[in-house]
């Protein structure tokens, strides 16, 4: 599902950003582009719930490499953009609603911090009771 949501979240910077700009969603070594995105999923988790219900919590950041001469002011321009582009995002055709965003600036990059939490339920073959008698004396 953690690949879905990149999927998802590729698809919302593509299309608010346009197609000029590269999005990295493995390690890049070399090469790496000004001015590009750079998705990394931060330490998923999948607490269980009453029954078989799971809550997985799957904090991103999304890197910005500024490509201007003045980097601060295009990544706050850019992080304007991301609160919008990335509040909702398509996932298996269902709209995944962003929480708990934040950022900051760190020579030079932005880093933007945004949840994709959801619940999921657990199917397993369970047998169930098929007949049940009691039988009991009233005292009285």
């Amino acid at each position: 599902m953690i690949k879905k949501i990149i999927d998802g979240i590729c698809l919302a910077l593509s299309s608010n950003f346009g197609d000029e700009r590269e999005i990295y969603t493995e390690a890049v070594e070399q090469g790496l582009k000004e001015g590009s995105f750079a998705i990394v999923c931060l330490n998923p988790t999948n607490s269980r719930f009453l029954g078989e219900r799971y809550l997985r919590t799957n904090q991103f950041c999304i890197h910005y490499f500024p490509k201007s001469n003045e980097p601060n002011s295009e990544c706050l321009e850019i992080l304007e953009d991301l609160y919008e582009t990335l509040e909702l995002i398509e996932v298996d055709s269902d709209l995944v609603r962003g929480t708990k965003m934040s950022s900051e600036i760190d020579e030079g990059v932005l880093h933007f911090f945004v949840n994709y939490d959801f619940f999921t339920i657990s199917e397993t073959d369970k047998t169930l009771m098929e007949d049940f008698e009691q039988t009991f004396d009233v005292k009285g």
